[in-house]
């Protein structure tokens, strides 16, 4: 590949984009480097993100304190079950196969459960991405969170955007060491947190932070923690903008899914161009020359998490935070220029008013009701099966050989092995039912009957028994070969009933 080739790689620019045009026009006369001076990969540049204030900015720190607030006090919330049951309000119980969400209780054969979760959050991603671009990576992704706080942690250690990038460049005395050292401290300690925090939702928080102090817990609480530990520090604290820009999948993906009518955080050069100083824009507009309202102030750019000037375009390392439109309106506002400069809007709105007509939003069109009707569709099913599940279970095996036994009065009797699931975390009674054949007898191998004559099978809290049964056929006319018959489990104390098909063989 030559150099011209690669440079014009960039040759399809958003208008406004001086220095992508001007690669091109080098590429275009020859005067671009040789190919073997442009290296594979950018170097890596330290990026020092300027304080900024707003209405995105007021939104991120809302989401910031909500979403961490959830994370870290959720596992100390407690939620009354009744005897035998956790306390916790939300609680991941390996031990005993179980996931408790408030009120919802989720078993170990219910994953289909966890797939629905999977799928209504994919689509959520979906229709997030249709609408407003990036939102989830600006607002919500945990890696944004986590860099956000220790970008405030950073702030309040060593100052703002100027005040770092002198200490950083002047020679480091005492103090500066000192301000590195207790930055990285609280870094690792809200770090260390995080990690604490993850293991209190897989057992009973009190109890387990009482264990990790005294040095009781387990060994893969403790490794667990280490792990979080390292992985949030590295990335939230070192890694940062490298995480969106080279780990993460999601920027590529929403490329393919995104469309024209979806909203972005965009410059809108229409009215931007040509950038020039605001002396100079008044100068030019006295002599009625063409001046824009960017004045080329890189406010946009200081404030960017991940470093990229949002006036050249679309840009793979933009999260769509929406910072640089905050610090785009305080400079607008200083300057008695309407804001708006940067905001969330379509490259088709820009070229719709530099034709000048109407800027149009369309959110509502196939796409976006595709997914919402997807999101409503699938939330419904698992609000239905979770509303309707049964508290017991039954599965039936018949006996293989033999398929059937005739008795000495020419009765049949067929027999099978049951298994009842009792999900409750209570003893519960049941009898089983036969439906299906005119007169039968259904007996529990082993099972004594009780005083009162009923021939019951007694359960364990969240267990499961399995129990032999003999059915016999004492109807005059012989059954066919197969007939299907139903059995029913029924709790003798609350009436819930499962059930199940199977055969009953003959001659």
């Amino acid at each position: 590949m030559t150099a011209q080739v690669r440079t014009m790689s960039l040759a399809q620019p958003a208008p406004g984009a001086p220095a992508l045009a001007h690669l091109v026009a080098e590429a275009e006369v020859g005067g671009a480097p040789p190919d073997d001076d442009i290296p594979l990969y950018a170097p890596r540049r330290k990026i020092y993100p300027q304080s900024v204030h707003g209405t995105f900015r007021r939104i991120k720190w809302a989401v910031l304190i909500v979403t961490l607030g959830i994370y870290y006090l959720l596992p100390f919330v407690r939620w009354d079950r009744g005897p035998n049951a956790p306390s916790q309000a939300v609680l991941i119980d390996f031990p005993n196969r179980r996931f408790y969400f408030f009120f919802i209780e989720i078993w170990p054969q219910e994953i289909y459960y966890l797939t629905g979760l999977l799928i209504l959050a994919a689509i959520l991603l979906f229709l997030m991405n249709a609408v407003a671009g990036r939102v989830w990576c600006g607002y919500l992704c945990p890696q944004t969170v986590w860099t956000d706080l220790f970008f405030a942690i950073e702030r309040f250690v060593e100052g703002d955007r100027r005040e770092h990038m002198q200490r950083d460049v002047r020679k480091w005395t005492v103090g500066t060491y000192a301000r590195k050292g207790v930055k990285h401290f609280l870094w690792l300690m809200v770090a260390w947190w995080t990690g604490g925090a993850w293991v209190l939702y897989f057992a009973d928080a009190p109890t387990l932070v009482k264990e990790l102090a005294t040095g009781e817990a387990p060994f893969v609480a403790y490794a667990w923690i280490g792990i979080l530990t390292v992985t949030t520090y590295s990335l939230a604290g070192h890694m940062r903008e490298q995480v969106c820009l080279y780990m993460c999948p999601w920027p590529r993906i929403q490329a393919a899914l995104t469309d024209e009518y979806a909203l972005n955080v965009t410059y809108r050069y229409d009215r931007g161009e040509p950038r020039c100083s605001a002396k100079k824009a008044e100068q030019l507009r006295a002599h009625g020359e063409p001046a824009g309202d960017c004045v080329d102030c890189l406010q946009c750019v200081h404030v960017c998490p991940t470093g990229v000037d949002i006036r050249g375009g679309a840009d793979l390392g933009c999260i769509q935070c929406g910072l640089c439109i905050d610090a785009c309106d305080v400079i607008m506002t200083k300057l008695g220029r309407p804001t708006g400069l940067i905001a969330y809007d379509t490259d088709l709105n820009i070229k719709q008013r530099l034709e000048g007509k109407q800027a149009f939003y369309k959110l509502v069109r196939m796409r976006t009701v595709l997914y919402a009707a997807i999101i409503v569709v699938v939330g419904g099913i698992m609000l239905y099966t979770l509303a309707t599940r049964d508290s017991e279970g039954i599965s039936v095996i018949h006996d293989r050989n033999p398929m059937y036994v005739r008795l000495s009065d020419g009765a049949l009797r067929n027999g099978y092995t049951i298994r009842i699931v009792n999900k409750q975390l209570k003893y519960r009674d049941f009898i089983v039912s036969v439906d299906g054949l005119p007169s039968t007898l259904v007996d529990f191998v082993g099972v004594p009957p009780r005083a009162d004559g009923r021939q019951l099978v007694s359960v364990g809290p969240d267990q499961t028994k399995e129990v032999r049964v003999v059915v016999t056929d004492y109807s005059a006319t012989p059954p066919a070969p197969s007939t299907s018959i139903l059995f029913k489990l029924i709790d003798i104390n609350s009436g819930e009933v499962a059930e199940m098909r199977d055969h009953f063989f003959g001659p």
